[in-house]
């Protein structure tokens, strides 16, 4: 058995290309060069901060001092020696203090008081700027010099107190003057660290960072020859990969319901979506039976897609838990490996309700369009016979005073044509454009106004009013005379919908201060549900003297709003109409 495994893990190694190794050397040696190299570019950048850094602290010390010694009237013989004990800290080569003409008027070595230093600088014009400038000095003798300089000025006036100083002491002091000139205005600080510490750390980090990219390289061939290996493994892992791959976040969030089954007709997979739309929780169904589980119409999906083996697309309407019906847009496949091995089936769905309302909408507004147009032109038409009727009409009603018979026809016929051309008004009322007159209202100080319009009516047939109004007012953007309309007209149905007694419910709500929800409720005889989509329909009415205008005219005015109506009923046990309205044309409240 051993023998075996050594022979199977030779036999491995053999099929391993030697190209690919020197491929992938070649691969990921110029990465590591390249990061050895930046890591090493920002080692000397942070070193060199870090001497800028030092040598501006020292220039600041020494400004400090000479600040502090002009206070108490030190002599230039004083500062000097200020300067050569800043110079004795460990590191610093040397500080040098020149005019902007070069000239050395103070050293930490005093012998060079006097030369000239500097001069292929631009002195003039560092003895007039604050910002600090470096170089790299080099020294024949040992370790580079770093040096650090910018214009040295305490106070103000200190380049003057400083020169007036200096010549003084030169002229007290007879040695200290020979070969010695003026100094010019502006001052020019030098510092100089000794760079030797610094090179041998910087040596240290480039070894660190060579052997670093050594072993990364090492560690990268290793991984890359580790990823071979792996292979060897595939198959083992090929069942949990498809696992992994069902319960991939993707999958779990996509906006989608999926259902995955295997090949003995288990639920192995259902996301969020899925759960929400059918009602189900993924780990109670998991494992079962998919024809105990799914609604009847996906089941007779399921059989179909068991005998053609093909992709089916369709929409069905889907019974749910909690007894809604859904309507759903289907997509059911066959899962196969890449072999051809069958695997179980998927079913794809996502609910169209609001898909099929906007489709409805659309249509019905295309078609309240072409009525409003036939419905001028035909009330236009009609209008003009009827004065003449109605003229003839009084005319015989008149003229047969002493005939009550023939008086009371005539009556009829007078108010017949009067009905008619009504049910004209309220034509032309619908067919021509809603002139808008909007501003803002308390839409609670509507709804109570209107409720009291009806109280009358409504205390007659014995219904009682439930109203369910927040008593904070809250203003929005409408034309209050249009919504009064609407809502008498939904009151008013509400009520014909009750011969005698029932409740009349009003409530008014808000939807994340956007919109404006007033729900109209009753507890008539309900409306069938084949006549639902068609109510707001022209013409279209149940009730024996119904023009069949008013709640198609509540449409358009909600539509004008930029607003939406619904309505629910259920025979026998009511109806409810929501109205939904903008808060205002920044979809927001004003209060």
């Amino acid at each position: 058995m051993k023998n075996k495994e050594h022979r199977g893990r030779k036999k491995f190694w053999a099929g391993i290309s030697p190209w690919f190794i020197i491929g992938a050397v070649v691969l990921l040696v110029p990465i590591f060069i390249m990061m050895a190299l930046e890591n090493i570019s920002k080692q000397n950048d942070y070193t060199t901060q870090l001497l800028i850094e030092k040598g501006e602290a020292l220039i600041r010390s020494f400004e400090a001092g000479a600040r502090t010694g002009l206070g108490m009237h030190w002599s230039s013989f004083q500062l000097q020696k200020l300067l050569i004990e800043t110079a004795e800290q460990q590191g610093v080569d040397h500080i040098i203090l020149t005019d902007n003409d070069g000239m050395i008027i103070a050293d930490s070595d005093p012998s060079m008081i006097g030369e000239v230093y500097g001069t292929t600088l631009e002195l003039a014009r560092i003895s007039e700027s604050k910002k600090v400038e470096w170089r790299q000095v080099p020294n024949l003798a040992g370790a580079d010099t770093f040096e650090v300089f910018r214009r040295f000025a305490p106070t103000e006036t200190f380049a003057q107190e400083f020169f007036r100083m200096l010549i003084s002491d030169q002229r007290a002091a007879e040695s200290g003057t020979k070969g010695m000139r003026t100094p010019s205005p502006g001052l020019v600080i030098f510092v100089g660290m000794d760079m030797g510490p610094i090179d041998a750390l910087r040596k240290q980090d480039r070894e660190h960072t060579i052997w670093m990219s050594v072993i990364f390289v090492l560690i990268g061939i290793s991984g890359i020859i580790s990823l071979i290996l792996a292979q060897s493994y595939r198959s083992a892992k090929i069942s949990l990969s498809r696992i992994k791959a069902f319960s991939d976040s993707l999958v779990e969030n996509m906006p989608i319901g999926l259902i995955a089954i295997n090949d003995r007709d288990e639920i192995i997979s259902l996301n969020q979506t899925a759960e929400s739309v059918l009602g189900q929780s993924f780990p109670d169904i998991f494992g079962k039976k998919a024809g105990d589980i799914l609604p009847e119409p996906c089941k007779t999906l399921l059989e179909v897609l068991k005998v053609e083996k093909k992709v089916i697309e369709k929409e069905i309407e889907c019974p749910v838990k909690d007894g809604r019906i859904i309507p759903l847009e289907v997509i059911a496949t066959v899962l196969e490996e890449g072999a051809g091995d069958f695997l179980g089936y998927v079913i794809l769905f996502r609910d169209i309700t609001e898909i099929l309302h906007l489709k409805k909408e659309m249509e019905r507004s295309r078609r309240l369009a072409s009525l409003g147009s036939l419905a001028a032109g035909v009330a236009h038409e009609i209008r003009n016979p009827l004065s003449s009727i109605k003229g003839f009409a009084t005319f015989f009603k008149e003229r047969y005073q002493d005939n009550p018979e023939d008086r009371k026809n005539a009556e009829i016929m007078v108010q017949e044509v009067e009905r008619l051309n009504r049910v004209i008004s309220q034509l032309l009322e619908f067919a021509r454009p809603i002139d808008m007159n909007r501003r803002w209202d308390s839409i609670q100080e509507i709804i109570r106004h209107t409720l009291k319009m009806i109280e009358g009516e409504a205390g007659e047939k014995k219904i009682s009013i439930h109203a369910d109004i927040p008593s904070e007012p809250w203003n929005i953007f409408i034309d209050a005379d249009k919504i009064t309309q609407v809502m008498l007209n939904l009151y008013l149905n509400a009520i014909g919908a009750m011969d005698r007694g029932g409740t009349l419910g009003v409530a008014l709500s808000m939807l994340n201060n956007r919109m404006v929800q007033i729900d109209v409720s009753d507890t008539g005889a309900g409306i069938d549900k084949e006549n639902l989509p068609r109510i707001f329909d022209p013409y279209f009415t149940t009730k024996p003297s119904g023009t069949g205008l008013g709640l198609a005219i509540v449409y358009r005015i909600i539509e004008a709003h930029n607003g939406e109506i619904r309505v629910e009923s259920e025979r026998g046990k009511g109806t409810k109409v929501s109205v939904f309205l903008p808060a205002d044309s920044a979809s927001e409240v004003q209060v």
